[in-house]
C-alpha cells in the first residue's frame, strides 16, 4: 500500500503538499472541505446522494454488530405460507419445509391453486396512484426491511441456506433496488403496461424477488408474484411489509407454487402484458414460446439466465489477491449464483504456484450450518441439486481431473468444494450450479484465443480480469462478450446503481437489471402508426447480406461513469446489438422504425416487402424485430422467433426503447488493487 497515490510514503516525498498536510488526522479531514492537495472522500451512506441513501451496512468483525444481530435474529417458529391474494383463497396441499443444513423441518407451504391464479388475475389492478405516492411507498418498504432485519436474516438461514455474510449482502441489494426503482419512478413519462409477472429464483429469494417487484410496481403496474418453490417464506416476508408501507393488495399479489403449474398459468393468459423471469435459459426459452402462443405478440420478456462464466490471471496479477477473489468468485453461497465462477484461466508462468495457494486456500474453508459466524459455507438448496453436482465430481474423479476437494459434512445437502483440471472452457459443456471450479493454464501468446473460447460458449453474464498491465484492462474488456466485467476483484456481488447487472447472448435479454435503462420496460410507449400490408416477398438471401453488411459497420461506444465508492471505477457503455430488421409494413412505417432505431444508436436493417415468419429462423444472427402491423402476423413472427437457435429476440410492436437496440456492457476496476489508486490523484 505504500504504493498508493493517498498513502503516508508517497505524500512524504511530494514536496508540493505541505507537512500539516501530510501529519493531518485523516478523522478529521473527514468533516472539513476537501482542499488542492485532499481527495473527496464520501462517506458510505452517501454514495448515491442525492438520488437516495446508500442501504445500512453491518460489519460482522464488529462484536457490537454482532451483538445487535444476535438479539435480533432468534430461530423462527414454524412458519405457515400461502397465497397471497386480493380475494379468497382455495390452496392446494399443504407440504413441509424443511431446512437444507440441518434437515430439520421448519414450515408448511401451500401452493396456489390453479383456481387462485383465476382469482388473482380477475383481482389484480394496476397500481394508478401518482409516481410521487409510489416512490414514497416503496421507500417506506425499503425503510421497514432494515427495521425488520433480524427475521429475514433468520428465513435467510433457514429456508436459503445463506451465510450471515450473505444474508446481509441481500437485504442489501433488495433495500437499493426498492429505494433505486422509487427515485426513477417520478421521471417516468410513459404508463403501465398493466399486469406483470414476475417469477424469480432461490439463489436470491428476496434481492431478485424484491428487484422485479420493486420495478414493475414503480412503473404503475399490478404484480403477481412467484417465487421460487424452495424459498416461499422470504418472498412472503418481502410482500407483508410492501403491503404494510402502502401497496394496494390488488396490485401485488403472491401465487407460490410448481413453475410448471403456476408458472405456465402466469405466462399463458393474455390478460399479462409482461415477465419478468431469473432462472435458468432452458426455462426461459420455455416461457418465451409459451407467451408468444398465448399473449399479446411483442408482450415484454426481460429475462435473466445463466452462465459459463470465465476468470483470467496473468502473470502480474499478485497472487494473494487472485486467489482471495477466486475463492469468492467460485465458492461464496456455494457456487449458487449465476455470476460465479466456473473457469479459471490461470497463466503457465505461475500456474503451479497459484495452484498451491488456491488450494491452500479452499482448505481454510468451513462447511456447516450458515447460522454460525464461522461458517463460510452452507448447503445446497435441495438433495437433487447435492446428487447431481457430486455425480458430476465423481465422474471427473474417476477421470482423474479433480485436482482436490474438500470433504462433505454428513448432514444437510452439502457439496464440498471442489477443483477440476480442464484444458479449457469447452469442456464444460453446461453450467454446474454450485461449488465446483475448473482449472485451466494459457501461454501468454494464446489470451486472444482464450477469450474467443470463452466468447464461443455463447454465454455472457460475467467475466473476471487478474492482471496489472493497464493496457490490457481495456483490451480485453473490448473484446469479451460479457455484461459485466470484473477487474482485480471478485466476480460476484453486483451493486444497484453501481454495477448494473445481466448478461448478453444466452445470458439473458436485458435490459440490465439496477440499471438506467430497465425501468423504461415495464412501461407502454405511445401507440405506433399502424401499417399496411404491402405487395412483394422480401428476399431473405438479401437480407441476410444487409444483416452481415449492417454488422459491419463502425461501433461508437457512448460510455457513463457510475457512483460507487473511492478507488473502484464503474463504467456502463452502451453499443449497438447485431442489426434490428424493420418489417414495417409499408415504407412510411419502415422508414420511423428506421429512424427510432438509428436515434437510439442501434444499426436497422430495413426489409422490403413481406417477410415470411419461417423466414426468422434461419436469417445470421440479428437483435431483434419490429412490426407494427397486423396482429395475426405479428404473433407468427413471435413464434418463428422462439425456434430460433441461439439467443432470446424479441418482437417489438411498439415503440422500441433503448435497450431493444442496444447492448449494455459494464465495467468494474479496483484501481486500488495493484498498489495504486489513480481515483485519488489530483483530488478525485
Amino acid at each position: 500500500e505504500n504504493g498508493a497515490n493517498s498513502s503516508f510514503v508517497n505524500r512524504l516525498v511530494d514536496e508540493d503538499v505541505p507537512a500539516e498536510m501530510v501529519v493531518a488526522c485523516p478523522f478529521d479531514m473527514m468533516d472539513q472541505p476537501p482542499g488542492p492537495f485532499e481527495p473527496v472522500v464520501t462517506a458510505g451512506p452517501d454514495l448515491f446522494a442525492p438520488e437516495r441513501p446508500n442501504s445500512v451496512g453491518y460489519d460482522l468483525s464488529d462484536v457490537t454488530d454482532l451483538t445487535r444481530i444476535d438479539a435480533a435474529r432468534t430461530p423462527p417458529e414454524q412458519w405457515q405460507v400461502g397465497p397471497i391474494l386480493a380475494g379468497p383463497v382455495s390452496g392446494g396441499n399443504p407440504e413441509a419445509a424443511h431446512n437444507p443444513a440441518t434437515g430439520a423441518r421448519i414450515g408448511t407451504v401451500q401452493a396456489a391453486s390453479v383456481e387462485d391464479v383465476q382469482t388473482a388475475l380477475g383481482a389484480a389492478q394496476p397500481w394508478q396512484a401518482p409516481a410521487q405516492i409510489r416512490a414514497e411507498v416503496l421507500n417506506r418498504a425499503a425503510d421497514l426491511y432494515e427495521a425488520d432485519f433480524g427475521k429475514v436474516f433468520a428465513l435467510l438461514a433457514t429456508e436459503a441456506g445463506k451465510t450471515l455474510a450473505d444474508a446481509v449482502a441481500e437485504l442489501r441489494e433488495a433495500v437499493d433496488f426498492l429505494r433505486y426503482y422509487a427515485a426513477g419512478a417520478t421521471a417516468l413519462t410513459d404508463p403501465a403496461r398493466g399486469l406483470f409477472t414476475c417469477i424469480s429464483p432461490w439463489n436470491f429469494p428476496l434481492a431478485i424477488f424484491t428487484g422485479q417487484v420493486a420495478a414493475a410496481l414503480a412503473a404503475g403496474n399490478a404484480v403477481l408474484a412467484k417465487p421460487a418453490e424452495t424459498t416461499p417464506a422470504i418472498a412472503a416476508w418481502g410482500i407483508d411489509l410492501l403491503h404494510k408501507a402502502g401497496v394496494p393488495r390488488s396490485a401485488l399479489q403472491l401465487l407460490p407454487g410448481a413453475g410448471g403449474v403456476i408458472g405456465t398459468a402466469l405466462t399463458s393468459d393474455p390478460r399479462i402484458k409482461g415477465v419478468a423471469f431469473t432462472g435458468s435459459t432452458a426455462t426461459a426459452r420455455r416461457i418465451a414460446a409459451t407467451m408468444a402462443a398465448h399473449l399479446d405478440p411483442g408482450t415484454p420478456l426481460i429475462a435473466e439466465t445463466g452462465g459459463l462464466n470465465a476468470m483470467i490471471v496473468d502473470s502480474t496479477a499478485l497472487p494473494e489477491q487472485a486467489v482471495r477473489d477466486i475463492v469468492a468468485s467460485a465458492f461464496q453461497s456455494a457456487g449458487q449464483r449465476c455470476s460465479a465462477l466456473r473457469c479459471l484461466y490461470v497463466q503457465q508462468d505461475i500456474a503451479p504456484a497459484l495452484r498451491e495457494m488456491l488450494i491452500g486456500a479452499m482448505e481454510q474453508m468451513s462447511l456447516g450450518d450458515p447460522w454460525q459466524l464461522e461458517t463460510d459455507i452452507g448447503p445446497v438448496i435441495t438433495d437433487t441439486a447435492r446428487n447431481d453436482i457430486t455425480a458430476y465430481i465423481d465422474r471427473a474423479a474417476d477421470k482423474g481431473r479433480v485436482l482436490h476437494r474438500l470433504s462433505t459434512p454428513q448432514t444437510g445437502t452439502f457439496v464440498a468444494p471442489a477443483l477440476i483440471a480442464v484444458d479449457g472452457i469447452a469442456d464444460l459443456g453446461s453450467e454446474v450450479f454450485g461449488p465446483v471450479l475448473h482449472f485451466a493454464t494459457f501461454r501468454a501468446r494464446d489470451l486472444d484465443r482464450v477469450i474467443d473460447d470463452v466468447n464461443a460458449t455463447g454465454y455472457g453474464l460475467t467475466f473476471g480480469l487478474h492482471t496489472r498491465i493497464d493496457d490490457r484492462v481495456q483490451t480485453v474488456a473490448d473484446r469479451v462478450q460479457a455484461g459485466n466485467i470484473y477487474t482485480n476483484r471478485n466476480q460476484i456481488g453486483a451493486i444497484v446503481g453501481s454495477q448494473p447487472f445481466g448478461g448478453e447472448g444466452l445470458s439473458g435479454t436485458g435490459p440490465k437489471a439496477g440499471g438506467p435503462h430497465y425501468l423504461p420496460r415495464f412501461t407502454s410507449g405511445a401507440a405506433p402508426v399502424a401499417g399496411q400490408a404491402e405487395a412483394g416477398d422480401a428476399d431473405p438471401a438479401k437480407i441476410a447480406q444487409a444483416i452481415a453488411a449492417a454488422a459491419k459497420l463502425p461501433v461508437s461506444p457512448r460510455t457513463r461513469l457510475l457512483p460507487g465508492p473511492t478507488g473502484e471505477l464503474n463504467r456502463l457503455t452502451t453499443l449497438p446489438r447485431p442489426p434490428v430488421l424493420c418489417l414495417g409494413p409499408g415504407e412510411a412505417v419502415r422508414q420511423a422504425q428506421v429512424q427510432r432505431v438509428q436515434t437510439l444508436g442501434g444499426h436497422p436493417v430495413a426489409v422490403q416487402g413481406h417477410l415470411a415468419p419461417e423466414a426468422l429462423i434461419d436469417l445470421p444472427a440479428f437483435g431483434g424485430v419490429i412490426w407494427w402491423g397486423a396482429p395475426e402476423t405479428a404473433r407468427a413472427y413471435a413464434q418463428a422467433l422462439t425456434r430460433r437457435v441461439g439467443p432470446i429476440i424479441g418482437l417489438v410492436t411498439g415503440q422500441p426503447d433503448a435497450a431493444h437496440v442496444l447492448i449494455e456492457r459494464h465495467l468494474c476496476v479496483d484501481t486500488t488493487a495493484a498498489g495504486g489508486n489513480a481515483s485519488l490523484l489530483a483530488g478525485g
